[in-house]
């Protein structure tokens, strides 16, 4: 079987999903930038990149092995990142047990040969791509809250001309 492009992220609650898509639609310009469907709102926690079958499910093992108390997260920031053209959603201030668990998984990732970003991690959940002209930010009135309970292997299937992502497996975070 070909490589699969693969991450690790955390699914956002369905009702969450949806609250965000409506407050969206009324928060941003029509023609800001391409809207990810509720289905594909997600925080990444490492990307993985292309992998084989014998190294995803490598990854898979040591994801099991994890250990971490579940968190909650607050979902209060927004920002615009032109050059890549995402709008997103992110805590303003990261739980440790979210950077906790994305450094253990990046450095697991980068140890199975994983190329992983020079840039420290941003946790964040793309709303909008393509948006590559200034985007007027709303104002941080919002915020959402859950409790991270688990997380997921994804794999990035692109269809259709539209990238959606397919939970491969799950893992609860128990201390």
């Amino acid at each position: 079987m070909p490589a699969r492009r693969l991450f690790f992220g955390i699914a956002l609650p369905e009702p969450i999903q949806q609250e965000i898509i409506r407050w969206r639609a009324g928060a941003f310009e029509a023609d800001a930038g391409r809207p990810l469907p509720a289905a594909s709102l997600h925080l990444t926690l490492a990307f993985l990149g292309d992998v084989s079958d014998e190294k995803a499910l490598a990854l898979s093992k040591q994801a099991g092995r994890i250990r971490q108390s579940p968190f909650v997260l607050n979902i209060d920031d927004a920002g615009h990142w032109p050059r890549p053209g995402i709008v997103w959603l992110g805590p303003r201030q990261a739980p440790r047990g979210l950077v906790q668990l994305a450094d253990i998984l990046r450095s697991q990732a980068a140890r199975s040969g994983c190329a992983q970003s020079p840039y420290p991690f941003h946790p964040h959940i793309s709303l909008l791509r393509n948006a590559n002209r200034p985007v007027a930010m709303p104002s941080r009135h919002f915020h959402w809250q859950f409790t991270v309970e688990r997380f997921a292997l994804y794999h990035s299937l692109f269809e259709k001309g539209r990238m959606r992502y397919q939970s491969i497996e799950s893992w609860p975070l128990t201390s």
